[in-house]
């Protein structure tokens, strides 16, 4: 999850994708052999072209799509000298308040991340 300025960024799915035009926070998966901070990191590079800090992480938890999945959720800002964020793969983003973040249609596996903010 990004901050910046007391909003939250949310990128939206491609509707291509699996869970096609869904708002999520940004992320992805571990990579063997790396860490939970490392990837987040590098993925949030990766889908946004901008550089993440990590300030702190959330519990993780498992959400049952078709196959479980585990979600470390991390909080942070962006980077100094960071790019801004770039929709890379994604349909669209947007700053977000954190009163307003239920008013979109989050994918299902986020909503337990929301309850933590909220």
């Amino acid at each position: 999850m990004i901050e910046r300025a007391g909003l939250i960024l949310l990128a939206q799915r491609p509707a291509h994708k699996h869970l096609g035009l869904k708002w999520e926070f940004p992320g992805g998966k571990v990579e063997p052999g790396e860490t939970p901070a490392a990837a987040i990191v590098r993925e949030i590079r990766e889908e946004l072209g901008c550089d993440f800090a990590i300030t702190r992480a959330l519990p993780p938890f498992i959400h049952a799509y078709a196959e479980p999945i585990e979600l470390i959720p991390f909080v942070g800002h962006l980077a100094p000298g960071s790019p801004e964020p770039h929709p890379h793969e994604h349909a669209a983003l947007r700053w977000v308040a954190p009163a307003d973040l239920a008013s979109f249609d989050l994918a299902a596996a986020d909503l337990p991340i929301l309850a933590q903010l909220l």
